[in-house]
């Protein structure tokens, strides 16, 4: 066309572009390695459940998109803080020395500037969405905040985790409804118990170096069988909340079936870590919570479709 002019670029400027991009490719893969990006499967799906329910059926592509946003944000924010804040514990610990941050493949600064992107990214999502969730938007940023220093004094830290993760719901419910509501909080507590039980279990890999360094959990405190028989007790009461949801709401025939094979998932998850065989534990904390989490979303889907 007249007047438009169309530059080549040379192979050295191509080369130059090239590895600019791969730099930046590499980088991401760091950033994505060092907030557990895979993680999301966990709560992700339990707040797409929290807006299936606050809608009965599918919300509009806008609140979709925005909920999406804010739970990256708030995810790779508070994992990013986490990061920050454990970092020297991480360099001391076998299991995590290796981390991004302790290695020094991530400059605790470039974290920092990570976090503070991602909490912006979380609070003009809620902007986006309505007054309320931008006035919870802060305080959802301090229990994140808190959890990442309670296992330095307390127990109860995998409560902690799951007031954080319950956010999910309970967010994406207040997104779509602008306003909180009692009937949404069953759900938000069994993910309280989920995430505290195979939280628990978790903790099972960490026990004498907790010991060692002072870090409280529960199998630190109350050894191995006896965490066991804790975080059976939560995943219990995370299916009795799940089946009180479904009672809640109305569910249908499909999200009872879905019930049972939750509650198979669960059976499952606890018959692969005993006392004395912690060789499955890694299978049992991401695989099958993950199948559950997105079974709950699925079924919880079908039924109000």
């Amino acid at each position: 066309m007249p007047g438009v002019s169309c530059r080549i670029f040379t192979l050295p400027e191509w080369y130059v572009i090239i590895k600019y991009m791969e730099m930046v490719m590499n980088k991401a893969v760091l950033y994505l390695k060092m907030i557990k990006f895979s993680h999301s499967v966990f709560a992700l799906p339990f707040a797409f459940t929290g807006a299936l329910l606050a809608a009965s059926g599918i919300p509009s592509g806008g609140k979709l998109f925005w909920i999406t946003v804010a739970m990256v944000g708030a995810r790779s924010g508070a994992m990013g803080l986490n990061r920050i804040i454990d970092r020297k514990i991480d360099a001391e610990n076998p299991r995590t020395r290796n981390r991004e941050i302790p290695s020094g493949k991530v400059g605790v600064m470039d974290a920092v500037v990570f976090t503070l992107i991602s909490f912006i990214v979380l609070i003009c999502a809620a902007y986006s969405l309505n007054p309320l969730c931008l006035m919870l938007s802060p305080p959802a940023i301090m229990v994140l905040v808190l959890y990442s220093y309670t296992k330095r004094f307390t127990w109860a830290a995998h409560f902690v985790l799951g007031i954080a993760i319950s956010a999910a719901p309970l967010g994406a419910w207040i997104a779509v409804r602008g306003t909180l509501d009692p009937e949404i909080l069953p759900l938000c507590l069994a993910v309280v118990f989920w995430l505290a039980g195979f939280d628990v279990l978790y903790a099972l890999q960490d026990i004498e170096f907790d010991r060692s360094y002072g870090l409280h959990s529960i199998p630190q405190r109350f050894g191995i069988p006896k965490a066991l028989v804790f975080a059976r007790i939560f995943h219990l009461i995370t299916w009795i909340l799940f089946a009180l949801t479904g009672l809640i709401f109305h569910l249908g025939a499909a999200y009872w079936l879905g019930m049972i094979i939750i509650a198979g998932l669960l059976i499952y998850e606890h018959s692969l870590v005993k006392p004395h065989d912690l060789s499955k534990l890694n299978m049992a904390f991401f695989n099958m919570n993950g199948y559950i989490s997105i079974a709950v979303f699925a079924v919880t889907l079908i039924t109000l479709l």
